[in-house]
């Protein structure tokens, strides 16, 4: 059975969390270890969760928690774990558990493997919105990112996504437009 279970950077699946996080991500599109760690235990809004199958890890999930939507920042499952389901258990289990709209971020459809994650989220519920919308620098030196925004659940993105926009922006990436 799938389970997210929230953690801390003391618990003894934090490192393959950590570890995971920097194999999945490039690090344009993640912020460096120090300040992960320092989200993970100190922010009320950021959850670093871990995934398991059966108490077993095979992945990650990190959101924010606002008061009208979830953010998605990271969601990655082990290399060997992948293929097997577990993607889809995870989403579904996460948009069963929470009353609010959830909203992430997904690469342009510019390759293969892109178009598959947008279709993958598409067939968990999720509705692709072509607004345009960067996904700011995690560092000074590196540039902002081309990206969509995917939400699920009852979500006006024709009047929201600038409050959103702005609230993603200020919240994860501490960047002002």
């Amino acid at each position: 059975m799938i389970q997210l279970s929230k953690i801390k950077t003391d618990h003894k699946h934090y490192s393959f969390v950590e570890g995971l996080l920097e194999a999945s991500f490039p690090a344009e599109e993640r912020r460096n270890a120090d300040l992960q760690r320092a989200n993970t235990d100190g922010n009320p809004l950021f959850h670093c969760c871990l995934v398991e199958e059966d108490k077993r890890p095979v992945g990650l999930m990190t959101y924010w928690h606002f008061d009208t939507f979830i953010y998605i920042e990271h969601f990655a499952l082990a290399q060997h774990e992948r293929n097997k389901g577990y993607g889809e258990k995870v989403l579904k289990h996460i948009t069963q558990s929470v009353e609010l709209p959830i909203i992430l971020e997904v690469e342009m459809p510019d390759d293969e493997t892109s178009k598959r994650r947008i279709g993958f989220y598409e067939r968990c519920g999720f509705v692709l919105h072509t607004n345009p919308y960067i996904q700011p620098p995690y560092r000074a030196k590196d540039k902002p990112l081309p990206m969509y925004l995917m939400t699920y659940g009852k979500l006006d993105m024709e009047k929201k996504y600038q409050q959103i926009k702005e609230r993603i922006y200020q919240e994860v990436y501490h960047w002002k437009e």
